[in-house]
């Protein structure tokens, strides 16, 4: 096992014996709440919000070992009209992650959006993004759209 492994501060003890003194038991508890407070802040956080962004809970070491965090918006639409996503762009040093699905109300069944083209694909609808807004590009036999969601996440450049 290498002993060069990033997360190592991340683990939890499961058991603990403490001591009856009480100087030795505030050490012993003081040790205990920074620990678990280290192991809780090296997850990732599990909120989704809509038109805010929210921190992911993600370190990212891409730029000269300099922790960057990562962060999610959520988007929801109606329409392939395009969104504006406020997302400063000056401040984001690369986007992750971007995923969406979207149903039509006429079968009920679910499609997945395609992040990054800026060319329509038959039978699909894809997505890009631009310094102001989400545009979508609907490809021609695409599913008709009525509702859906966008996920956005990226690494802070600040």
């Amino acid at each position: 096992m290498s002993s060069n492994v990033v997360n190592q501060v991340a683990y939890l003890k499961t058991s603990r014996n403490f001591p009856e003194d009480l100087k030795q038991l505030t050490v012993e508890i003081n040790k205990t709440y920074l620990d678990i407070a280290n192991a809780v802040n090296a997850r990732t956080i599990g909120i989704f919000p809509v038109n805010r962004p929210a921190i992911t809970g993600e370190s990212w070491f891409v730029d000269k070992n300099r922790r960057q965090q990562g962060f999610r918006q959520v988007y929801v639409f109606t329409t392939t009209a395009n969104i504006a996503h406020g997302i400063n762009f000056d401040e984001v040093y690369a986007f992750v992650r971007n995923w969406g699905e979207y149903t039509d109300s006429a079968t009920g069944n679910w499609y997945g959006l395609i992040n990054g083209s800026n060319v329509a694909i038959a039978g699909q609808i894809s997505f890009y993004l631009t310094p102001t807004d989400i545009v979508f590009l609907t490809g021609a036999g695409a599913s008709p759209l009525t509702s859906g969601q966008i996920v956005l996440e990226w690494i802070s450049d600040v």
